[in-house]
């Protein structure tokens, strides 16, 4: 197996490749939770390509055999979690991580049920779906992360809080890339809200549709910023440098949010993104937000979340997960 520093630096290459918003926020941590952040991303990003047969979210790759894929993860993961050499040094990475923060089987399962949905194609019918997808794919890793940073298991509130900046973050990708997902024939807009805006199935990006899909927008955008505000309430617990990081974060994220909101109808002309730039501008503010208390707007705001974690995991026990075939 490779030895802690060989791993660490691997991990390093892949969220510098995969994510540089993420790698650019991982530099704000201490030296400690800054590696078992690029080792979770590790895990994290290479367990959804190999679902998605693509490098580090490029282009989707041939998307037969995914069963076998997806089962390929789940075992990788679970030799990884049991101690097990994998011969993959991002399913290492998570084996190590797990073993110095105390990562359960469970939470990592949370993760891969997300990428379940995505290879069988599944379309949320209704706004619980859509959260409930948002939980798998990016909540769950945040509860993750949160247990990275030195969140206890069993601190449910706080962990219900780093779910609900996962959440934030996944709403402001899928409203910012519902042009994309549709090119590559997905979507993750609820069936009901399309329905209710007479938007027939994939004719969601057709110029006659782009009303509805503005006010459908609005509504995800919505929903992002009072997760956002939640998470800012859990967030005030984390050690100083922690809580710098995770505020820029979400005023990275949120501006996207924000900006396709702001942009109405105009949205998908062009893609939204934070210039090097804004990032600079929100992590120095950031660094002042974190020495101050939680803004009482946010608190306000806070009480308007519709979904628990506890109401995702419920929906997600009780729909179980498609099989590939």
């Amino acid at each position: 197996m490779l030895d802690r520093q060989a791993l660490v630096t691997n991990a390093r290459t892949s969220i510098i490749k995969g994510s540089k918003s993420f790698a650019a926020a991982s530099h704000l941590f201490d030296n400690v939770t800054r590696e078992r952040v690029w080792l979770l991303y590790a895990w994290c990003r290479r367990a959804d390509d190999i679902v998605d047969a693509q490098d580090h979210g490029g282009a989707l790759g041939d998307q037969s055999g995914a069963a076998e894929r997806l089962a390929l993860v789940r075992d990788r993961t679970a030799q990884a979690l049991a101690g097990v050499e994998t011969g993959d040094p991002a399913f290492d990475a998570l084996g190590l991580v797990a073993r110095e923060t105390g990562l359960t089987m469970a939470m990592a399962q949370a993760v891969i049920d997300g990428f379940a949905l995505d290879a069988v194609e599944w379309q949320p019918r209704t706004e619980g779906d859509l959260m409930r997808y948002c939980w798998h794919v990016a909540g769950a890793v945040g509860v993750m992360m949160a247990v990275v940073m030195g969140v206890s298991p069993d601190d449910n509130d706080t962990l219900d809080r780093a779910c609900d900046l996962g959440l934030a973050f996944q709403l402001a990708n899928i409203v910012r890339d519902i042009d994309e997902d549709a090119a590559a024939g997905r979507c993750y807009l609820p069936r009901d809200w399309l329905a209710q805006e007479g938007i027939p199935p994939g004719a969601q990006m057709h110029p006659e549709h782009r009303e509805g899909l503005t006010r459908i927008a609005a509504r995800m955008c919505e929903s992002a910023q009072i997760h956002e505000c939640s998470a800012r309430i859990g967030a005030a617990r984390l050690k100083g440098r922690q809580r710098w990081a995770i505020l820029a974060a979400a005023d990275i994220y949120g501006a996207i949010a924000r900006e396709v909101a702001r942009r109405g109808a105009r949205a998908w002309d062009e893609r939204v993104f934070v210039s090097n730039g804004r990032k600079l501008g929100f992590i120095g503010t950031a660094a002042w937000a974190a020495l101050r208390p939680v803004p009482g707007h946010c608190i306000e705001a806070a009480k308007h979340r519709k979904f628990s974690r506890k109401d995702l995991i419920a929906l997600a026990d009780r729909d179980g997960v498609p099989k590939c075939t």
